[in-house]
Order: structure tokens, then sequence, then C-alpha cells
């Protein structure tokens, strides 16, 4: 087994953060998987740019479908989980946390949490 990567931009507080965080996890318990490492970071493409410069379009996402509403402390950050499988599992796993995230589709719908996966 190979270690494997999941990245995940998000415009989260730190609710949707667990959210998120679960939603990989549950995933990852029902496959033949471990999480080896997750991180939560500010920077991507190996600290040269910062989350809030290259997920500010979540930002703009989040004003546009709560017009008027605080975003409180949601803040853009990228969600990093290193896993241990095969490539046939990592696909299994990151196309269920995709639907999950999303779980209405392309239907027209507020996320709970923008996000955004690279």
């Amino acid at each position: 087994m190979r270690t494997r990567t999941l990245r995940f931009g998000l415009y989260a507080d730190e609710q949707g953060l667990a959210w998120a965080r679960r939603l990989v996890e549950e995933a990852v318990g029902c496959r033949s998987a471990r999480i080896v490492r997750e991180t939560v970071g500010h920077t991507v493409f190996m600290g040269e740019m910062t989350t809030a410069y290259a997920y500010d379009f979540l930002v703009e996402q989040w004003a546009w479908e709560h017009p008027g509403e605080s975003s409180g402390a949601r803040e853009p950050v990228e969600l990093c989980v290193q896993l241990e499988c095969s490539l046939k599992t990592w696909r299994a796993i990151r196309k269920t946390v995709i639907r999950d995230l999303c779980p209405e589709g392309m239907a027209p719908h507020l996320c709970r949490v923008p996000w955004t996966v690279t």
C-alpha cells in the first residue's frame, strides 16, 4: 500500500471543519485504508500561497449564497489527509467524501461548507 493524499479547500468554522473531518473518517473507516496524517493549513503549494488567496472564491460563494449574513468565524483552510491505501480505495474514498460534502449533486442548493477538491 502507498501513501496517498486527499486535499480539500474549505471555507469553514470549527464546526464545519469538524463535520468535513468526520466525513473523511467515515469514508475511510468502511474501507481497507488508514489515515496516516491529517493537517489543516493556512497555506497551500508547499507554503507558497495562502489559503485566503487560493480559496478566495469560496468566500465569494458564501457571500453570494448567504447575502447579508455574517460569515462568523469561517476562514479558508486546506484539509489535507494522507491515507495508506490502494489507488482504487483512494478513488472510492475521494468520491464518497465529495458526494457527502455535496449530497444534493448539481441541483441548485446552499453548501453547508463551501469547498473544492484539489
